[in-house]
Parts: structure tokens; sequence; C-alpha cells
């Protein structure tokens, strides 16, 4: 099986795992990680990944983070999702003014940042700052964050242009809206602000973040257009998922291959371990151009291979649960615990086709 490079995370990783899987069948139940499972992403090495290393962080690459977040998506899907969200949302953090990073990162490198990317609410100028009123649906790990990075004013004829502000967890309320059939314990809640203030210094132009373009930071990783990530957030514990759901395949049917005509399930197997090695691949190559400074080059690429590669993933483990039959449809057992993950994680907008499939066709047609 595909390995990723280890990297400085690794030495928490395999505990990191392990701790996850023990309470994977849990998380899905309940619908929420355990406070022991919070506390050791915390200390994970995950939120402090991009931070810089002034504040005390790591100035990390994306080659060790994917390295790290894929064995934990084995584990638990939903476990992966929240530690690659508390991450990524350090990395647009690192877009703020100075001031703000002293602020946010004084007593350490680790708070938890969770984000709601898409401009919503009201954000009214006001003496010295903002006064931000809304709520931000989907906010992944919402409920554990110290920190959310909220875009607003909801975009229409006559508003500001958005911004990125950050808001401590005393200041915003968690509604517990999320309820799905897959990723049940990744928290991602309704954040609720109601005429709250935000210092000037703790906000940022949405579109430089958008756009990769950081006043603060000359760092490779700090300097990426959001979709020259290409999905990459969301992917890597779906890249997981499915090496959990063909590992327990494997297990479920056992007793048929053992048994005659086993052909068809041989085929499923092997077609399935091939696509999830393909998707690795792919899932390499944009960590890889990403560290290499080369993302604004391959932006469309980059796109476009983490729809193809999430779809990979989601034929694959479609594929593994029908061969395994009714054997797979245990509600205690992980294959189909990881299925139900792979297809709500796979239905996020980052990872969607349709999404890259213009911008990339049109790129061709003017080559």
């Amino acid at each position: 099986m595909h390995a990723f490079p280890a990297g400085r995370l690794s030495g928490q990783a395999d505990k990191l795992a392990s701790l996850a899987a023990e309470g994977a069948e849990e998380a899905d139940r309940t619908g929420v990680l355990s406070p022991e499972l919070v506390a050791a992403l915390s200390g994970s090495g995950l939120p402090r990944h991009f931070v810089p290393a002034r504040w005390g962080g790591s100035d990390g690459t994306f080659t060790e983070l994917t390295a790290a977040l894929v064995p934990l998506g084995r584990s638990c899907s939903s476990a992966a999702w929240v530690g690659s969200m508390f991450a990524y949302t350090a990395r647009f953090a690192t877009h703020l003014p100075v001031p703000a990073q002293e602020e946010v990162w004084a007593d350490g490198p680790d708070p938890l940042w969770v984000p709601g990317l898409v401009p919503t609410g009201r954000s009214r100028r006001v003496g010295g700052g903002y006064r931000l009123t809304g709520r931000w649906t989907y906010v992944s790990g919402s409920e554990f964050a110290d920190w959310a990075l909220l875009a607003g004013p909801r975009t229409g004829p006559g508003t500001a242009p958005p911004l990125f502000h950050a808001v401590p967890r005393a200041d915003f309320a968690v509604e517990r809206t999320w309820d799905a059939v897959g990723m049940r314990a990744t928290g991602s809640h309704a954040v609720v602000l109601d005429e709250v203030f935000v210092p000037e210094h703790r906000t940022v132009p949405l579109p430089e973040v958008l756009g990769g373009s950081n006043r603060t930071s000359d760092s490779v990783q700090h300097n990426v257009p959001l979709p020259a990530v290409g999905g990459l957030t969301c992917l890597t514990p779906v890249l997981g998922a499915a090496r959990g759901a063909l590992s327990a395949c494997v297990t479920t049917v056992a007793g048929k291959r053992a048994g005659s005509g086993s052909a068809t399930l041989d085929v499923a197997l092997t077609g399935a371990a091939a696509a999830v090695d393909a998707a690795a691949l792919l899932v390499e190559r944009l960590a890889t151009v990403l560290d290499a400074g080369e993302s604004r080059v391959h932006a469309l690429r980059n796109a476009r291979d983490g729809a193809f590669a999430a779809g990979l993933l989601r034929e694959a483990v479609d594929g593994l649960m029908r061969a395994a039959g009714t054997a797979a449809q245990d509600r205690g057992g992980a294959l189909q615990r990881n299925w139900r993950d792979v297809t709500v994680a796979t239905s996020h907008a980052a990872l969607r086709m349709d999404k890259a499939a213009s911008a990339y066709a049109d790129s061709l047609a003017k080559d």
C-alpha cells in the first residue's frame, strides 16, 4: 500500500490513530468525539502545523500533514476531518495582521481554529473595527473551537468586500445542527453571532486569503491560493477512510474467499485497491506541487485531481460494499461506517468535479 513520507508529525501519528480507532464506533453512534481524543488532537502538533515558527509553530509542509492525516482517517474519518480543519484554518490565520497573530498565539501555537468560508451575515463598520452578526452553517469542529475565522458580510449589490473575522469562542454560540448519516462526529454545526465587536486588527480581506496573498509571511505554504489546495483539506480523511474500508472488506469476506467461486470477490478487492493507490498518488502529487511553490501554475489541475481522486475513492468503496453483500450491512461494522463517511465527505463542494471541470475545460480550450 502506498505510504507518504514521514514528517515531524509522525511521532504522534500512531498514538493518535490508535486512540481514534478505539473510539470510532462510539463517535459514530453519539455524533461526538470524546474529550480525550479532542485533547489528543490538540496536543498532536496538528493545530500548530502551519503556525509560523516565531509563534512557536512548526512551519510545516502539506506533505507532512498529509502523511499524518491519512492514517488517522483510516482509524476515524471524523477525527481526521476535524484535525485537518484545525491545521488548515490556522494556515488561514497566518494572513491576519501581526498584532492579531500576537494576540491569538500569545499563549502558545495550539489554539483550535475552525472556518466559516462562505460569506454570510452582516459586518457593520464601527469605531475601531466591525460589528458582526450572522449564522454560519457546516462549521466543522465548531463545538471544540477556541477561535473561528468567519467570512462576511454576505455578498450582494452595495455590500462591502468580505473580510475574514477572527472571533474567540466566548463571542459565538454553537447550534447543534449536524446530524448527517456519515462523518457524524465532525461537529459541523452552525456558529451564531449577534452584534459581536471584532477589532480591525483581527480582520483580513477574504480575497487575500483565497488568492494566497500573505502580507505577513513569505513561506510557500502561507501563500497558496485556496483553489490550488484542490480539496486536499477534505481529501486526506477520505483517502484514510477508503483504506479503512478496504481493510474491513478483506476481513468481512474472508469466509467467502475461502470457499469456491471467489474470482468475483478477488476482482472487486483488487480493483478497489488499485483505485485507492491511484488516488493516493494524485494526493501525493497535489501536496508535492504545493510544497514546491507551484500552486499557481497547477491550480486548475490540482482542483481537477482532488475531485477525480475523490471520485475514485467513492467508487472504490461503493464497489467494496456491493462485493461484501449482506455481511457488510451490520450497523456496528467498520466497512459500512467508512462507506457512509466517504459518501458524505465526497459530497463536499471542494471535492465535486462539476466545480472543478468548467475552469479546467476552459484552460484546455486555451492551449
